[in-house]
């Protein structure tokens, strides 16, 4: 079974930076797509960024040189560096992993695997 779990969430001011990490149980975890998917208050939820396995990354334009997701698989862990942080960054940040390729990575039906989320305010 796999078991994802976020951490790093919390309240950082406009502007700032905050680092989320997401630990991943099981095996093979050099051979999981990663995504990263944010749900704000009232809004459905959407997604922020994708890892595959081989190491590409893809964003959504509204945090293009903003965020950056990397992985270490020694470690069995997903990142999501978040700079230049904004209050409509403000969400309910989840990590999601499938086993092999994501082709259609920015959609969370893609996804096998939920994290619990973590939460990040983002005060004006």
């Amino acid at each position: 079974q796999v078991q994802l779990v976020e951490s790093g969430g919390g309240l950082v001011q406009a502007g700032g930076s905050q680092r989320l990490s997401c630990a991943v149980s099981g095996r093979a975890f050099s051979s999981y797509a990663m995504g990263w998917f944010r749900q704000a208050p009232g809004k459905e939820r959407e997604f922020v960024a994708h890892s595959s396995w081989a190491g590409s990354t893809h964003y959504q334009d509204s945090v293009k040189g903003r965020f950056t997701i990397s992985r270490d698989n020694a470690k069995n862990t997903v990142y999501l560096q978040m700079n230049s942080l904004k209050p409509e960054d403000t969400a309910v940040y989840y990590c999601a992993a499938r086993y092999g390729i994501a082709t259609r990575y920015a959609n969370s039906a893609t996804y096998d695997y939920w994290g619990q989320g973590t939460q990040v305010t983002v005060s004006s």
